[in-house]
């Protein structure tokens, strides 16, 4: 037999690792770059909807500078004043505070002056409640004719307040009483509630719902008892 041939000699030395086959890779359909297409239905959709919102935006924009010009257009031209109101002069022939049921039984009358200071814009007092408040209670409640007032013009009104309430007083209250009552001099507050409208060339604005309040110091002046103490006329605030 003929002898084997010798193998050659392995050194043990690392040639690299096994050369494995190539594979074909295949991309399967909707996964390309990890996210899925557009649905040409949803995008047509989505640009719709950002179209229109923008759209919405744009117009509502252009109102709200359109409304701001022609407000500051209305303020140069007509100028608008709030309404005046002064109370002249007060007449309180009874303030009585009944010690055993806390029964107030008052007899007030308030002479008033409206006054519209614009020149250009007419006011409709469609409603006026007129309400007397003595220490944060109210006690009585009338309600005054309406009236339109002119360019700068004045009205004069009055309102009778009398009668009887009972208040429920606690002893806070009936000491502010007893020591305005030594000086024959009460703090008396006047509210008035309105609902008007305002008159520009011949139209008129929606209603408004103001109100004016007054701090009166009324003296009393019942028979036989006259307070040394004048009433001062008495300019009243306005509040929308």
């Amino acid at each position: 037999m003929p002898p084997t041939p010798q193998q050659p000699h392995l050194n043990g030395a690392f040639y690299g690792p096994p050369i494995q086959p190539k594979t074909k890779s295949y991309n399967r359909p909707g996964r390309r770059g990890g996210g899925g297409t557009c649905n040409p239905l949803t995008c047509c959709f989505s640009c719709i909807c950002s179209c229109i919102f923008n759209l919405i935006c744009q117009i509502l924009i252009t109102i709200a500078v359109i409304l701001a010009i022609i407000g500051l257009i209305f303020w140069f031209i007509f100028r608008p004043n709030v309404p005046k109101f002064h109370v002249d002069d007060v007449t309180l022939t009874r303030f009585t505070l009944s010690p055993t049921n806390d029964t107030l039984y008052y007899n007030l009358s308030v002479n008033m002056t409206f006054r519209n200071p614009n020149r250009r814009l007419g006011i409709y007092y469609d409603h006026i409640e007129a309400n007397a408040i003595y220490h944060g209670r109210r006690f009585s409640t009338a309600d005054v004719q309406g009236f339109y007032l002119g360019h700068k013009k004045e009205n004069n009104v009055s309102v009778v307040f009398k009668g009887e309430q009972v208040l429920g007083f606690g002893n806070g209250e009936k000491s502010k009483y007893d020591s305005e009552k030594n000086d024959d001099v009460y703090k008396i507050d006047l509210k008035l509630r309105l609902k008007i409208r305002f008159k520009v060339w011949w139209a008129k604005t929606p209603k408004f719902k103001p109100k004016f309040e007054c701090d009166l110091k009324v003296p009393l002046s019942s028979k036989g008892k006259v307070s040394s103490v004048k009433f001062e006329r008495t300019k009243c605030d306005f509040d929308w």
